[in-house]
């Protein structure tokens, strides 16, 4: 295990509780005053430097007018250029669609692609609000079971063959580095599923939100990457929110493999699904393209947290089960081998005065699970890993 660098990594490392708590984001601002939180998927790092001097120069020029944007925002074509410097994947700018934010574009990706009761694969556990839009959009949920084996989490590829075959699946929702486990799908593992994928001829929604927060010697390979057919059947969804603590601009990409969802989307009214601010476009494109000095600073804080978290769980609560996430800033915790008899989440919160997330919202079988945010400072984060071990009963530290 690589030792950890030394305490105090300047604007990673300097938080304090009040100006975390005065912020008016959910994950500060709901908790009471004497609660942590290591909730909702925020980083509680400041905005990137470079983010902030193009929105302060936007609103210095007084530049809030309706934007000039007549072949679309200048993301299409910095998402394709970034794409293709970051994982050699030649992607079409003009295939780039902008969307509020991931959730949007998953909802209508599934209402341009898919209709009622239609049956969608997706792995399970998994984010809250995706397995909440098929359930609202009445999309018929067909599970993929990640599996916790001696090596990691594996998602069940031979499942996702006979449960597609069983139900009739019109689509795959694949969430690539994978929440809440973090585990990042390898090459082979991609190329079996795009051989299901092609095989009954399923659209695969990629979730790639968290690709830039994968940690080496992990690798993140965006599926529409993989070949010709992976392409033309894949619809690739991303932001720079999660890499870059930006939740707040509300801006998103999509890009649409399929000529046909494409053609449907376009024929839409152009206002119909809403459009994006141009303070959002201007934050996403000052952290893809300036962002990447404090971005390679991000992982070094987050590579040596999610090492703490492992080493501070492993010792004071052997029986907890949990591996090093390979991507993401979320370490997924197993609790049942405790026998705790009520939520670990509620327990957490009453005994501990932490606030986490975890347990049925996440999908069949993760009772008993807690997720933890460990993307704070270095103290914030001992403090968050003592309060959660001696509220489930660990070894003193």
């Amino acid at each position: 295990m690589k030792p950890a660098p030394a305490r105090g990594i300047p604007g990673f490392d300097d938080l304090s509780l009040d100006w975390l708590r005065a912020r008016g984001s959910v994950k500060w601002h709901r908790p009471k005053r004497d609660v942590l939180p290591a909730w909702v998927a925020d980083m509680d790092f400041p905005t990137p430097p470079p983010v902030v001097a193009a929105l302060y120069e936007a609103v210095d020029r007084h530049d809030l007018g309706y934007p000039d944007w007549p072949d679309g925002s200048p993301l299409r074509s910095v998402f394709a250029k970034r794409m293709a410097e970051r994982h050699g994947w030649a992607a079409s700018a003009d295939r780039v669609r902008e969307q509020t934010d991931l959730i949007q574009c998953l909802q209508l990706v599934l209402h341009l692609a898919t209709s009622d009761a239609d049956a969608v694969a997706v792995q399970v556990p998994n984010y809250p609000p995706f397995l909440a839009t098929l359930q609202t959009m009445n999309r018929r949920i067909v599970p993929i079971p990640m599996e916790d084996t001696d090596d990691g989490w594996r998602m069940d590829i031979a499942a996702l063959d006979t449960a597609v075959k069983r139900s009739g699946c019109k689509a795959l929702v694949l969430v690539n580095p994978h929440n809440p486990t973090g585990r990042v799908l390898t090459q082979d593992e991609l190329v079996e599923i795009a051989a299901i994928a092609r095989r009954h001829d399923l659209l695969v929604i990629s979730d790639e939100i968290h690709a830039e927060l994968t940690y080496a010697p992990h690798r993140h390979i965006p599926f529409a990457s993989l070949s010709d057919d992976a392409a033309h059947r894949t619809v690739t969804l991303t932001s720079a929110t999660k890499a870059f603590n930006l939740a707040a601009i509300r801006c998103a990409v999509t890009h649409y493999g399929p000529d046909r969802l494409l053609a449907l989307r376009d024929a839409q009214p152009p206002d119909l699904y809403g459009t994006v601010s141009p303070l959002g476009v201007i934050a996403t494109q000052a952290a893809w393209e300036h962002g990447d000095a404090w971005h390679r600073d991000l992982l070094t804080v987050l590579d040596r947290n999610r090492r703490r978290v492992h080493e501070v769980v492993s010792s004071r609560l052997p029986l907890v089960r949990h591996h090093l996430p390979e991507a993401t800033y979320l370490a997924w915790l197993d609790t049942r081998p405790l026998g705790l008899g009520e939520p670990p989440v509620e327990k957490v919160l009453r005994d501990g005065r932490v606030l986490l997330d975890g347990g049925a919202p996440f999908g069949p079988d993760a009772d008993g699970f807690l997720r933890l945010n460990f993307a704070t400072s270095q103290d914030l984060l001992d403090e968050i890993l003592a309060r959660v071990t001696a509220a489930l009963g660990g070894r003193e530290g």
